[in-house]
């Protein structure tokens, strides 16, 4: 049993008022003591942290890849993966944001094997725990926000001022360097601590209005010429033109955001050009599996509403003709929290599904039909409102069941898209058990 376990008995112990009043010194004790046992392995290396609520696990992932493709030895630690140099394995913790001894201990072995890079996913949760703490970040990158843990955090607001905590820490060490998606309306709040180098990117005469906060940056990358399609995407930055197997605009976005950290580090852009042309699809995320039906099955770990619209646009594109269908499963990430996005999540699949699957994700100790009933409402209201719009509605509570039936749907040409679960290993249910599961090797059996 390791420390940081032997801590949470004795913090099961404590009466919870009086946990609760010193919870703040509890979280940094134990970022003292993760850095302190295993010698602040951060000091030793460039630390990249990339924050925000959709885009940061394939954010981390093409940086690392970029990097590590030049010839720098990078380590990456992320929701879906844990990599040093070229040995990769799937993060089986189920936290975004490792625990701070098993975070400190994967610096302490990225140093140890020479490693010039760390790549590390910074969530809220793990900012609201101090994981960051005792952590030598030189580079923070900004993706975007919509609303996301909002019951945890007790408001949006609260949810956006423990992701800046990230850029006010590093605003205190000299040589920072910040990186921003200018077409965010929540940027100007992660602009406003005083890092010294402020790199933004912004789809070219898209979105980016405010022109007041060209002011505070040293650099914008202009994205042009932006085409979308089923086998790719397309885009200019310069004089280069950018083509990558990743689809939809939002990895564009991803993308221009590693591509960003890369030039800040001295990396041509005419270098990165052949490394984002051949870049892997992050597992779990917008994951293409190949089959021999006819129909083009999607995996993708979305799980709040702004990232299950962005999967469902760009999904849309695989459609053969406007006749075939895009069929869903669905499922509302993690009982007992965020209640408030289920109905919406509903809604979404609604306005563009045309089969709807809802099926158990993490139901942890809730009931997982109410789970399943609080999506449904928000899929018959976005039908009562677009009585244009016909779709059908399932509810199977056994995931595997449930995937097997949506498979049965699909004909020629139609685009079954499973949301959810992504790369996870495993699914949350009562007590706090944990029962093995994998999204892709459970479809490839059902396609059998």
């Amino acid at each position: 049993m390791n420390l940081e376990k032997i801590l949470n008995l004795g913090r099961k112990a404590i009466p919870k008022p009086v946990f609760e009043f010193f919870q703040p010194a509890y979280h940094w004790m134990l970022a003292f003591l993760g850095a302190f046992l295993y010698g602040s392995p951060s000091k030793n290396m460039i630390i990249i942290g990339v924050t925000g609520t959709k885009g940061k696990t394939t954010t981390c992932d093409l940086i690392a890849q970029i990097l590590n493709s030049f010839g720098y030895k990078t380590a990456l630690v992320t929701t879906a993966l844990v990599r040093i140099g070229d040995e990769e394995w799937k993060n089986e913790h189920k936290q975004t944001m490792l625990g701070r001894f098993k975070l400190q201990k994967f610096l302490s072995q990225a140093d140890e094997l020479k490693c010039r890079y760390a790549v590390v996913e910074t969530s809220s949760e793990g900012i609201l725990q101090y994981r960051h703490r005792f952590i030598d970040y030189d580079v923070a990158v900004f993706t975007n926000l919509s609303p996301e843990h909002i019951e945890r955090h007790g408001g949006f607001e609260n949810y956006r001022s423990a992701k800046v905590k990230l850029f006010e820490k590093l605003a205190k060490k000299e040589n920072s360097i910040g990186i921003y998606n200018l077409d965010d309306s929540d940027v100007k709040y992660f602009l406003e601590p005083g890092i010294k180098t402020k790199i933004g990117y912004t789809i070219e005469n898209l979105k980016f209005k405010n022109k007041n906060l060209k002011l505070n940056l040293d650099k914008i990358i202009e994205i042009k010429k932006v085409e979308l399609g089923p086998e790719g995407s397309k885009f200019s930055i310069k004089s280069e033109r950018f083509k990558t197997p990743l689809i939809g605009e939002f990895n564009v976005y991803n993308a221009v955001a590693a591509i960003a950290v890369a030039m800040s580090q001295g990396v041509p852009l005419d270098k990165i050009k052949p490394i984002i042309g051949k870049a892997k699809q992050t597992p779990g995320r917008l994951e293409k599996v190949e089959n021999k039906k006819g129909f083009t099955v999607i995996i993708d770990y979305a799980h709040e509403p702004f990232s299950l619209e962005s999967v469902y646009k760009a999904a849309i594109s695989y459609k053969l003709s406007a006749k075939n269908s895009l069929i869903c499963l669905l499922g509302a990430q993690g009982g007992g929290r965020d209640r408030w996005k289920r109905p919406k999540m509903g809604n979404i699949a609604a306005q563009y599904c045309d089969k709807i699957i809802l099926t158990n994700e993490d139901p942890y100790d809730e009931n997982p039909n109410q789970i399943l009933d609080d999506i449904e409402e928000g899929v018959r209201a976005g039908l009562r409102n677009n009585p244009k719009k016909f779709a059908t509605v399932n509810k199977i509570i056994d995931r595997k069941e449930a995937i097997q039936k949506v498979f049965s749907f699909a004909k020629k040409g139609d685009v079954v898209v499973l949301t959810g679960k992504g790369g996870e290993v495993s699914m949350c249910i009562k007590n706090g058990k944990k029962i093995y599961w994998d999204e892709k090797e459970t479809v490839l059996e059902a396609l059998k």
